[in-house]
């Protein structure tokens, strides 16, 4: 329970940074679920906002809610964008994408003014790819030779299954889970995998978080970039 309760804690304090008016990007998966149902909460007790989802799965669950959701192309800013993380370095680099959407939240992400990523304090790492694989969405068409092009980037490329099929993003693509034994420039590889033919995007968030609010014991922790 540990986890989750520092998960809820770091939620608690991100959904607190919310100001009425403000445009706020709605991030995927467990953890930014849990902010998603605090932000419902606050909008229950009259806090004005418009949110814009970063998935589809996203933006059923703000419907339930009430969460008013917007198109990203259909607003100038966003103001506040809160989601999780599945590795967190000290340069408060990223690994993202456990959920596949990880897309759609790095255009968010890069169009907000502030990204909050909320974490449990199993997330930190002394180098990203300690513990999880690094997502690369990819074209159906292109996945295997893209496998080929990063196996040769050094990594071990699995694509990822739901069922007995490959897993399906939002976009239509598929999803290659690439484990790295050393990440020693995460910016450089992220450039790197991009290059690949056939990949829409890669699950390395470099740069982008503005804050990263931990949850650790009774308390919350704010790590800020270097």
């Amino acid at each position: 329970m540990k986890p989750l309760r520092e998960k809820e804690m770091a939620a608690i304090a991100a959904v607190s940074l919310i100001e009425d008016g403000m445009v706020v990007g709605l991030g995927t998966g467990r953890t930014a679920e849990i902010a998603l149902r605090h932000l419902g909460t606050r909008i229950q007790e009259g806090l004005r906002i418009r949110g814009v989802p970063t998935s589809k799965a996203t933006e059923a669950l703000a419907r339930t809610l009430s969460i008013p959701v917007v198109p990203l192309e259909t607003v100038s800013r966003v103001d506040l964008t809160i989601d999780g993380a599945d590795e967190v370095d000290p340069q408060l680099n990223l690994i993202k994408g456990g959920g596949g959407a990880h897309f759609r939240e790095k255009v968010v992400a890069r169009a907000s003014k502030r990204e909050v990523i909320i974490v449990d304090s199993g997330k930190l790492v002394r180098r990203l790819g300690e513990r999880f694989a690094v997502p690369v969405e990819v074209h159906p068409l292109a996945w295997r030779v893209a496998a080929n092009a990063l196996t040769e980037l050094g990594s071990i490329p699995v694509l990822r299954e739901k069922g007995a099929a490959p897993f399906v993003t939002d976009n239509g693509f598929h999803i290659l889970d690439c484990k790295f034994d050393d990440i020693d420039d995460p910016g450089r590889l992220e450039k790197e995998i991009n290059n690949v033919p056939g990949v829409l995007e890669n699950g390395l968030f470099i740069g982008l978080a503005s804050l990263v609010l931990v949850g650790e014991g009774e308390g919350v922790r704010q790590m800020l970039p270097p």
